[in-house]
């Protein structure tokens, strides 16, 4: 979808065509002195009585210095020159204000270019749910009045409202704005489906598993309308530079405009020439003029993060983009990250009971948990799960689960959990996660957990590697030889195994202390467990789609379709977004000091003042805006 100009656009557009035609009219009409002067300040007054009107106000409120007033000074200085001379040329002084809208109009449309990257976003907020009558018809509330475990139904081209579970039905979902993923997935009964996404062709019913305000598609309107507020050390850098620039181009050029004439007349003895050092003074200040940095620098990191976001990676602030570009080192878990998070049971071992009554009591345990392990256990398990004969659920973090069932202690976890409850256990040498199951203090054998790797897990790494980090690394509460084989089918150069969570801190610690200290660590991860690593690393990247809300409030980037090549685009989007900031203050800077040199010496002219205001600005705001093409990044 392409971007049109809004209403104000246009109007200003239109301000600038008329002033343009009237302004080339003027050139060739045979009037002169006050009658061509009049004439002249009609375009002058079309295009320039907002900027007049904004630099009265600054001056009233005593916030005197910034481009208005500097606009307005040097074209009412030119119009007074023109008039000092006789020369009846007052075409520069118009032609001041009218390019300085010209650049205006290329930051608006593209200001409104990256915008709508984020409009786009904003349009998967949903209008209404439909819930079914007892009669079969449907009734239209909003999504906000739905509570958990209501049935809603979703139509063929309505969006999904809340997050939930299909009941009924099978389709095709479209989740382009949520991911960045353009190709439909199929989804039925059993799956999980979640907000924002479009139902393509059959009806579904879903029974809700959040409310409104903790569904996925309100997360990420939240992150997204957060993302603004937090600047980068280069946008606070450019912000407090403007306002101090500002003020010493206001006085320079005053100095420039007294000090040589006073010089001239009473040191050297010389004609003072008023009006040539004055003429300089303006340009001095049109070209001093701060617009294309203040402007350029802010935008290039507005459309960085726009791209972004319409490629599925929510960038929650400029400062975490900038921080990204630096990234070095990225360490990952394993769980729900590089693997899917799907478990399934592939083996009992050393069981000193029926197979099918050691899955019984280890899932009536875990019956309590959310986690994918416990989720497996119950699938491998098979029946439905009556709580009621679950008591005292004790979850140790890390560790694994104590509840009593059937007035039985059963104890489901890791060997951390067998060595802190004192129960002798068997090792396990096969691979895969290994949950050890106690009853009553005695053994009851182990049950071996297999979790699929994702296909894009080995890529992932590939491109990271590609792009110039330099250490990737692998924790996990895994045992060392699952691990272990993980990491080396996959190219990752560092693997600690067997972590509790505070574990995964305190090696984090000790990967900051290791790199150098330009240099970033990001950390990737999905659970829960992961939110104080997420809020330990430089830079927290959180997967989105299956993420826990833990995860994703504690993280800085979240990729919203579970990719983990995603990690490596991000990071590449940062560096390209850091690359046209640079590029931007380079040209900004390098123009603007060679035409202040010329325009000292005599040399430059207004039209070429003007072009290292306006041309530098134009050029600067299109550079900016190819921060918004990352497709091919």
């Amino acid at each position: 979808m392409r971007y049109t100009m809004n209403k104000k656009q246009k109007k200003e557009l239109a301000r600038i065509l008329t002033a343009a035609a009237m302004m080339i009219a003027m050139h060739f009409a045979p009037v002169s002195g006050l009658w061509r002067l009049a004439l002249y300040l009609v375009p002058y007054g079309i295009i320039s009585y907002d900027i007049l009107y904004k630099a009265m106000r600054g001056i009233r409120n005593r916030q005197v210095f910034d481009e208005n007033f500097l606009m307005s000074i040097a074209s009412i200085g030119a119009f007074l020159l023109a008039v000092y001379d006789g020369s009846g040329d007052y075409a520069e002084a118009v032609a001041v204000m009218l390019f300085y809208k010209v650049g205006e109009l290329f930051e608006s449309y593209a200001v409104g270019r990256s915008r709508r990257n984020i409009s786009e976003l904003m349009d998967i907020r949903p209008d209404y749910a439909n819930i079914q009558q007892e009669d079969g018809s449907l009734a239209r509330v909003a999504p906000d009045e739905v509570s958990i475990g209501s049935v809603i139904v979703v139509q063929p081209g309505e969006k999904v409202p809340l997050d939930g579970v299909v009941l009924e039905g099978r389709s095709a979902i479209n989740s382009v704005a949520l991911t960045g993923e353009s190709r439909p997935r199929n989804i039925e009964k059993g799956q999980d489906i979640v907000s924002g996404c479009i139902n393509m062709t059959g009806l579904l019913k879903v029974r809700t598993t959040k409310v409104f305000e903790e569904s996925t598609v309100s997360r990420i309107l939240e992150l997204v309308e957060e993302a603004g507020s937090r600047k980068s050390k280069s946008e606070a850098f450019i912000a407090k530079f403007a306002r101090i620039y500002t003020p010493i181009v206001c006085y320079s050029a005053f100095g420039l405009a007294v000090l040589p004439p006073l010089v001239n007349a009473f040191a050297l003895g010389t004609e003072a020439v008023w009006h040539v050092w004055i003429y300089r003074a303006l340009l001095f200040l049109v070209i001093s003029c701060p617009c294309a940095l203040v402007i350029s620098v802010p935008l290039s990191f507005f459309a960085g993060i726009g791209g972004a976001s319409r490629a599925g990676i929510l960038i929650k602030g400029s400062n975490y983009l900038e921080t990204l570009s630096k990234v070095r080192y990225v360490v990952f878990d394993k769980t729900g990250t590089l693997t899917y998070g799907v478990f399934a049971v592939r083996a009992v071992h050393h069981n000193t009971l029926a197979e099918e009554k050691l899955l019984e009591y280890a899932a009536l345990a875990e019956c309590a948990s959310s986690h994918p392990v416990s989720r497996s256990l119950q699938a491998a398990y098979g029946k439905p799960v009556d709580r009621n004969r679950v008591r005292d659920v004790q979850e140790i973090s890390g560790h694994g689960i104590v509840a009593s069932v059937d007035g039985i202690r059963v104890a489901v976890g890791n060997d951390k959990l067998m060595d802190r409850l004192g129960i002798g256990f068997t090792p396990c040498h096969d691979s895969g996660t290994i949950v050890h199951v106690g009853m009553d203090g005695r053994y009851a054998g182990h049950i071996v957990i297999d979790d699929e790797i994702k296909e894009q897990s080995a890529a992932a790494i590939r491109a990271l590697k590609k792009a110039g980090i330099a250490r990737t690394v692998l924790l996990t509460g895994d045992n060392r030889l699952t691990a272990e084989q993980t990491a080396e089918r996959l190219g990752i150069d560092e693997v600690h195994s067997e972590l509790l969570p505070a574990d995964k801190v305190a090696q984090v610690e000790i990967l900051l202390k290791k790199k150098k200290d330009e240099d970033r660590l990001a950390f990737v991860g999905d659970g829960i467990n992961d939110a104080p690593v997420l809020t330990r690393a430089d830079v927290g990247i959180a997967m989105g789609a299956m993420g826990s809300d833990a995860a994703i409030e504690a993280a800085d980037v979240v990729l919203m379709d579970d990719n983990p090549e995603q990690v490596a685009k991000a990071i590449r989007i940062a560096r390209k977004c850091m690359g046209i900031v640079y590029q931007n203050i380079v040209l900004a800077l390098g123009i603007k000091f060679t035409c202040l040199a010329l325009g000292a010496v005599g040399i430059a002219s207004m039209w070429l003042a003007i072009f290292a205001d306006v041309g530098v600005l134009v050029l600067a705001v299109l550079n900016a805006v190819r921060a918004l093409q990352v497709q091919n990044v």
